[in-house]
């Protein structure tokens, strides 16, 4: 069984933990009530059913429980962006970046390092 897709919700949580390192509730509780209302019990109960569900590693060695984020943020974004490329683009990568790109304003720079990566990863496949 592999990882479980996160909720929305669930992800601001893991952007805290990513961004801070391993945290207590009150921590990211902390983080996410300066940019949005939200009770200390709801971030409480979010995470621990995040533990549960195993996107969350939890010491109990100290008074206050610690929690980590299980997977890397580079690891999960590319399985999500996996999961979004078949689900909503049959596959195409081609498809995923005309979406992502369309209607959109795109700065010089940001095309630039697009093509960079386009580049490096035609280079990696040679």
């Amino acid at each position: 069984m592999g990882t479980p897709t996160p909720t929305d919700a669930e992800l601001e949580i893991l952007r805290v933990l990513w961004a801070r390192g391993a945290s207590t509730v009150r921590e990211v509780h902390e983080a996410i009530s300066a940019i949005k209302d939200v009770g200390y019990t709801t971030v409480l109960k979010q995470m621990q059913v995040m533990h549960r569900k195993r996107l969350l590693a939890r010491s109990d060695r100290f008074r206050s429980h610690v929690y980590q984020p299980v997977q890397s943020q580079d690891k999960m974004q590319r399985q999500l962006a996996s999961a979004i490329l078949q689900q909503a683009f049959g596959g195409s990568a081609r498809q995923l970046l005309q979406s992502a790109l369309a209607g959109r304003s795109v700065n010089p720079q940001e095309l630039s390092e697009i093509r960079a990566l386009l580049d490096e990863y035609e280079r990696k496949r040679r």
